[in-house]
This record gives structure tokens, sequence and C-alpha cells, in this order.
């Protein structure tokens, strides 16, 4: 057991990510919880600030008792200068063990750098992904059932369903998803 590596976009925190850290926690002492490309926010893809970001983690870690096993760090991205990521990250975040990830080029670019990298079973990622979650809010569908409470009701303070709407209309230039 030691202190583990789990990078991830979070637009939005959502029940996968959740369950990921908690299967991590069972196999390792912390958690490292690094928000990738920081810089990037208010556009569809990448629909909430880093700020908006750390407060979901925040609250959903939080809710579910493990806050205090979790260390929130962020990692920005390179600018498409991808042999420097794995440099930049092990510079951003505190040491770590391990990483898990089922991303296969952050794990090539990691496994190059030296990092051990392990796979995480996916839960449910059909529904329990970013982009479909996205897509369920532009459609004013059941999104809420697929976050932490916490963080569904953090969406909605900041009007963050709406804002995805809105984002989704600039980019794609209509007014809802066909």
């Amino acid at each position: 057991m030691g202190r583990a590596l789990f990078i991830g976009r979070f637009q939005p925190f959502h029940l996968g990510h959740l369950k990921a850290i908690e299967w991590i926690l069972g196999r390792e002492d912390e958690v490292i919880v690094a928000i990738g490309s920081p810089q990037y926010g208010l556009n569809y893809e990448n629909p909430f600030t880093t700020g908006e970001r750390i407060e979901m983690i925040v609250r959903a870690l939080r809710e579910c008792g493990i806050y205090n096993r979790c260390i929130i760090a962020i990692v920005p991205d390179t600018g498409g200068m991808h042999y420097l990521w794995a440099t930049l990250v092990l510079s951003y975040v505190p040491k770590f063990d391990v990483a898990y990830s089922n991303n296969h080029f952050v794990k090539f670019l990691l496994e190059r750098a030296g990092v051990k990298v392990l796979s995480i079973p996916f839960f449910n990622r059909e529904r329990y992904c970013g982009k479909y979650i996205r897509k369920l809010m532009v459609e004013g569908g059941p999104w809420e059932e697929l976050v932490p409470k916490s963080v569904a009701q953090f969406i909605k303070e900041i009007g963050g369903e709406e804002r995805v709407r809105i984002l989704w209309e600039v980019e794609h230039g209509e007014s809802r998803v066909s």
C-alpha cells in the first residue's frame, strides 16, 4: 500500500470517477486526484473551470467520507508537446508509488518516464462518461443520477446544466441536440 495517482478532466466529476477512487483506496493508502487540462473551461468539452472541478471533487469525497485520504492536484497540458507531459506530471504532483489509468496514451507516456501504471475496472462506462452526461444536460435528460448528490447540487447552484446547453448551442449553432 502506498500513494497512487489518478488523473482525469472531471467534466463533470461522476460516479465512475468516484467508484474508481474508492477501488484504488481499497488497494492504496492515499490517492492523488489530479485534474488534467486545468487551463480549459467554458467550452462544451470542458464546461467547468478548474475551481469548479476542485469544488465538485472535494464535495464528493467529503460526502463519501474519503476526503482525508485524497490529495487534489492539477496538471496542465503541454500544448501538444507530449514528450514533456510525464515530466510535468511528476513536477506538479506530490510523490506517488503507482498511477492508475485506463487511458492508453496516459499509460504510454507515464511508463516511458518510468512510472508503474495499473488499470482500473470500468464501472458502467457507457453511462458514467462525461461526454454522455453533458449530452443528457443538453437534452434535459436525467444526468443527476450519474453524479454524486453533492456534485449534482453544486452543478445546479452554479447553473451548470444551462451553461452546458449554451456552450453546446454556441459550438453547434443550434438550439438542441437532435
